[in-house]
């Protein structure tokens, strides 16, 4: 027997808000019925996996033990940057001069996720 990842939950301040700059990160909308100061918000990706959003008291105060890593289907410093315009914050750049490598950014909350080269820039250099 084994078990299907059904969602990834992120403890948050402000689902909705949270909920909406994810939504720009990955294309996909918000539920329908998620609005402005809702304790949970949902984006339901291609997959069938959800991205969850629930409000908790507590502030975030260490490093996440699990995060997501994103391949972007156009340039990774492309993405980047589009990521850092949707609120997003640069925490550590492992990018390397030869391109490979990748970028450590924050979301609006602080939960860090790492931004891989395009499978097109990853093939160019194999």
């Amino acid at each position: 027997m084994t078990s299907v990842v059904q969602n990834f939950f992120f403890d948050c301040a402000d689902a909705y808000e949270l909920g909406r700059f994810w939504s720009g990160v990955v294309g996909k909308p918000m539920a329908d019925d998620d609005q402005p100061g809702d304790p949970e918000a949902i984006i339901e990706m291609d997959n069938g996996v959800t991205l969850f959003f629930g409000q908790v008291p507590e502030p975030k105060t260490v490093k996440n033990r699990i995060h997501l890593c994103l391949q972007p289907d156009i340039p990774r410093d492309e993405e980047v940057e589009r990521l850092l315009k949707l609120g997003a914050t640069l925490l550590h750049d492992r990018r390397n001069p030869d391109g490979t490598g990748w970028a450590v950014l924050g979301d609006p909350e602080g939960n860090e996720f790492c931004v891989l080269r395009s499978a097109a820039e990853k093939a160019a250099t194999s």
